[in-house]
């Protein structure tokens, strides 16, 4: 590179990756830049933690490249250059730095990717992508890996990564222990018989942060201790979440990664979510971490517990991303059971007599987190069940979680939540009556509503809700061969019970907010 040529790098916030080969390179006239924008900020309405963590991580890891004499620029959300935009600010900076040219890595959400593909066609210096270097797989390895299949399992994708790469592989063939998946052991209630240690503290002030986000105005939902902020924001203290995990969760997480409790947020999660989707640390060294405390206390730790977090993060999260790029943009259009209703007002105010919907949103608004069965069975579970519009389901989901970035956000929500994908994810709608909510929590110990009652003005809403949305929805079932028994016990049921279950679950359908 001739000695006044420069090239300008974006780093975007979820791109904060400290091993990438970009920071190994000569960097002598590479300079990269970091932008808080309203453009990101106000697609959807963010948590406030939200908002405020990928700032603090953003900030953090532009600090870490300073201190290795890396070149940085920085717009933070309240600078006078700052245009609030990507396609203008960097034209501004091309053009005020003299550029020659521009390099960028692949953005994980399809709107990013588009928009960075426009502004590249419209500049008048060369470009050049490159791999995040985080994932296990490309953008199109899924694709390529069903192709000719009729069906989307995950579980044979997730076969086919164990070998590949050789985790909890005994050989090229045989898994460790014996069978390939434990999900049956990994659906335990917890009644507080596991001890549970203390919660990992290495809470920071970031009030500047949060002071910064009020004056720029910008809408976010949620609460926020901005004395006391407790997610991790930089390697360092992801890294520690990580060790933390290891040596006080995962010796029973395996057990409990289901269930729910109205007095433990996290149970035993490793709240590693954040890390690894704003790239603080990647799931190889997650994965490769959690299995080698395992071989090494494997007398004192079952293989399930281990097995179900490598099963989330090489399969799940793995075969999510895939499908995001398989099916988009069409998937974020998808709505194949007609849904159409408002998603109701509690969901930003947890108001509601229903103690297990109440619970998880008002902990999901103070912490900006559930885990999953928190965000499938109850509050998916009826939206669902209400038949809400997808649209409105995924903005809330993409805001109000702090690990939500598109990718694995809509995937979730709008595949294995929603059905609104019509079965490419899920093969059959995870929709439950309140007697799953009861077998996984103690939700329905003190709530206002009866769990044993089906109709009745007491009655639990997701009882009379469940069979009337099987009913009306019997025509999109009727060859699901996962749902034929459920359809057949649907079709027992005496037409004065299914008058009585209509009209329950009308009442609530059309008042969501009254209950």
């Amino acid at each position: 590179m001739a000695e006044n040529e420069k090239t300008l790098r974006l780093i975007l916030g979820d791109q904060l990756n400290h091993h990438h080969s970009w920071f190994k390179e000569e960097q002598e006239n590479k300079i990269y830049v970091f932008m808080e924008m309203r453009q990101e900020t106000n697609y959807v309405v963010h948590h406030i933690q939200k908002i405020a963590a990928f700032f603090s991580a953003m900030r953090n890891f532009a600090a870490y490249l300073r201190k290795r004499e890396h070149k940085v620029l920085y717009f933070s959300i309240n600078d006078k250059g700052n245009k609030q935009d990507l396609a203008f600010n960097l034209q501004q900076l091309i053009k005020k730095h003299n550029f020659s040219k521009f390099e960028y890595q692949l953005p994980d959400e399809y709107r990013l990717d588009k928009q960075l593909d426009e502004i590249c066609k419209n500049l008048d210096i060369p470009s050049e992508v490159f791999d995040t270097e985080h994932f296990f797989t490309s953008r199109t390895e899924l694709t390529r890996f069903y192709e000719g299949k009729k069906e989307l399992t995950m579980e044979y994708f997730y076969r086919y990564m164990r070998k590949k790469h050789h985790i909890l592989m005994l050989n090229s063939k045989d898994p460790e222990g014996g069978k390939w998946n434990y999900d049956k052991s990994n659906r335990q209630k917890w009644k507080g018989e596991a001890d549970i240690p203390p919660e990992k503290d290495f809470s920071k002030e970031i009030s500047g942060i949060v002071e910064e986000i009020e004056a720029a105005g910008i809408k976010t939902m949620g609460s926020i201790d901005a004395k006391k902020f407790s997610w991790p924001t930089s390697r360092e203290e992801a890294l520690s979440v990580l060790n933390y995990f290891c040596k006080n969760l995962l010796v029973h997480f395996g057990d409990f990664q289901d269930a729910m409790h109205t007095k433990e947020a996290f149970l035993f999660h490793s709240r590693l979510s954040f890390s690894m989707n704003s790239k603080m640390i990647n799931p190889r060294e997650v994965i490769n971490s959690v299995v080698d405390y395992w071989h090494e206390h494997h007398e004192e730790i079952d293989i399930s517990q281990v097995e179900g977090f490598v099963r989330q993060i090489l399969g799940w999260r793995e075969y999510m991303r895939g499908i995001y790029w398989k099916e988009m943009p069409g998937y974020a259009q998808r709505n194949k059971l007609q849904n159409k209703a408002p998603l109701p007002q509690f969901y930003w105010t947890a108001n509601t007599k229903m103690n297990c919907l109440h619970h998880s949103i008002k902990q999901s608004l103070e912490k900006a987190y559930a885990h999953h069965i928190q965000r499938l069975m109850i509050t998916g579970n009826f939206a669902l069940l209400t038949q809400c519009d997808p649209n409105e389901v995924d903005a809330w989901y993409l805001g109000i979680y702090i690990d939500a970035i598109e990718w694995v956000e809509i995937t979730n929500t709008r595949g294995m939540s929603q059905f609104a994908d019509g079965g490419i994810v899920a093969t059959k709608p995870y929709v439950s009556s309140g007697s799953y909510i009861n077998k996984m929590s103690n939700y329905c110990k003190n709530c206002h509503y009866d769990v044993k009652k089906k109709t009745g003005e007491n009655s639990c809403p997701f009882n009379s809700l469940y069979w009337n949305f099987l009913d009306e929805k019997r025509e999109y079932f009727r060859d699901n061969q996962r749902m034929k028994m459920m359809m057949s016990l649907l079709d027992k049921k005496s037409s004065e019970e299914m008058e009585d279950i209509h009209t329950r679950a009308l009442s609530i359908r059309e008042n969501p907010d009254n209950y």
